[in-house]
C-alpha cells in the first residue's frame, strides 16, 4: 500500500525526499502544498514532472469526498458525512458561536466503547482514522463551508485516546504554524476515561482541555452507561483526573449527558458535586440528543433546572451546552447510521 504523506511533518518528508534522490528543499515546498490544501500531486506546479511523477507512485493522497451535508435551518450548524479513501465514512460538524466557528472531527470509523446512549458505537468499531484524515475533516469543512475554523472539538465518532498516536500527530499537524495554525488553548479532546492514557497525555504537555464523559458519578449508574467504566471505576477516574490537573494545571470538564430517570437524580447532582469539587473540574450539562435504537429520553426541563441548583449551592462551576443542530441528526453517528441503513 501506498504511504500516507500528509501524516508526516515537515522534517520527515523531507527525509523522504533526499532518500529518493532530491533535495531538501523540495520536501518544504510539498509540505507547504499540503498545508494549503492541496490534494493532487499534479497542482504542485513548482515541482519538476519526474518528482510530481514519483510522488504518485510512492505515496497516497485523497481528498474526501461529501456523501452528505445538512444544514440547520434553526442555526445555521452543518453536518458532514465524508467518504474516505477506503470508502467508510465519518461526520463532521461545524457550529457558529459568537467567539468563532467550531468544528467537531471523529477519530475513528465507529467505535468501540458501548456508550448505551450513543449512535457512533451502534455496529462497533471499524477502523482508526489516520492523521491526514483528522485533518482533512478540519480543512475541507472550512473550505466547503466558507466558515475560517478557529476551535477544534474531538467529540465526534470515536474515542481519541483509543487512537493516541495519530491523534497526537493530528495536533501536531493542525497547531502548526506553517499549516492551520489553530492553537492548543483552542482544542478539546474528549474521552469516555481511557485511565491509561492519561499520563501519557499530560506528559505532551498540551494546553488543550480535557473533557472526560462522565455521564453518572456513581459506578452502578455509570457502568450501565459507559462499558469503559468496568474495570477502572469512577474512583479511579476521579484520581487520574486529579493528578492530570496537578501535573499540567489545566482545569478538566466533565461532560454529562442528561438522561430522564437515569443520571438525573438529587443523588446524582449531590455525588457529581463532591466528584467536581475533588477534581476542581466545570460541569457541562447536555441535553441528551434523542437516538432512534436507545431507549433513553433528555431529562425534563424541572428536573435539570433542579440538578443545577444542587450543583451550584454546592459552589460547582456548571454550564448547560447550547443545543445546536437538533434539525440535522444533532448526535455523533446518527448521519453515518442513517445512510447505512439506506444503502442497506
Amino acid at each position: 500500500m501506498k504511504r500516507d504523506i500528509l501524516s508526516l511533518n515537515c522534517g520527515e518528508i523531507e527525509r523522504e525526499l533526499l532518500s529518493l534522490g532530491y533535495p531538501k528543499y523540495r520536501g518544504r515546498q510539498i509540505y507547504d502544498w499540503l498545508m494549503h490544501g492541496v490534494r493532487d500531486f499534479d497542482e504542485m506546479t513548482n515541482l519538476p514532472k519526474d518528482l510530481r511523477s514519483t510522488l504518485k507512485n510512492e505515496f497516497r493522497l485523497y481528498a474526501p469526498k461529501v456523501l452528505s451535508k445538512q444544514v440547520s435551518q434553526l442555526d445555521g450548524t452543518i453536518k458532514y458525512l465524508w467518504e474516505l479513501y477506503d470508502g467508510n465514512a465519518v461526520e463532521t460538524v461545524v457550529m457558529s458561536y459568537k467567539h468563532g466557528n467550531t468544528v467537531c472531527v471523529s477519530c475513528q470509523v465507529g467505535c468501540r466503547q458501548g456508550c448505551a446512549f450513543c449512535a457512533s458505537t451502534i455496529g462497533g468499531l471499524v477502523r482508526s482514522l489516520e492523521p491526514s484524515e483528522i485533518l482533512d475533516e478540519v480543512f475541507f469543512s472550512q473550505q466547503d463551508s466558507g466558515k475560517p475554523i478557529s476551535n477544534i472539538v474531538l467529540m465526534g465518532i470515536g474515542e481519541p485516546l483509543d487512537n493516541f498516536d495519530n491523534v497526537m500527530r493530528f495536533l501536531e499537524l493542525v497547531n502548526d504554524p506553517a499549516g492551520m495554525n489553530i492553537g492548543m488553548r483552542h482544542i478539546s479532546l474528549s474521552t469516555c476515561g481511557i485511565t491509561e492514557r492519561f499520563e501519557d497525555l499530560a506528559a505532551k504537555d498540551l494546553q488543550l482541555t480535557l473533557s472526560v464523559s462522565l455521564h453518572a458519578p456513581d459506578d452502578e449508574t455509570r457502568s450501565r452507561l459507559m462499558p469503559a467504566n468496568r474495570g477502572r471505576g469512577v474512583e479511579e477516574l476521579m484520581r487520574c483526573c486529579k493528578k492530570y490537573y496537578e501535573q499540567t494545571g489545566r482545569r478538566i470538564s466533565f461532560e454529562y449527558a442528561m438522561i430522564d430517570g437515569v443520571n438525573d437524580t438529587q443523588f446524582h447532582a449531590k455525588l457529581l458535586a463532591e466528584r467536581a469539587k475533588y477534581v476542581g473540574a466545570h460541569v457541562n450539562l447536555i441535553p441528551l440528543n434523542y437516538v432512534e435504537e436507545r431507549p433513553f429520553k433528555p431529562s425534563t426541563s424541572g428536573h435539570m433546572k433542579a440538578f443545577i441548583k444542587v450543583l451550584e449551592s454546592e459552589g460547582v462551576n456548571v454550564t448547560v451546552r447550547r443545543r445546536l443542530g437538533s434539525d440535522v441528526d444533532a448526535s455523533c453517528g446518527q448521519l453515518r447510521r442513517k445512510i447505512q441503513k439506506q444503502n442497506a
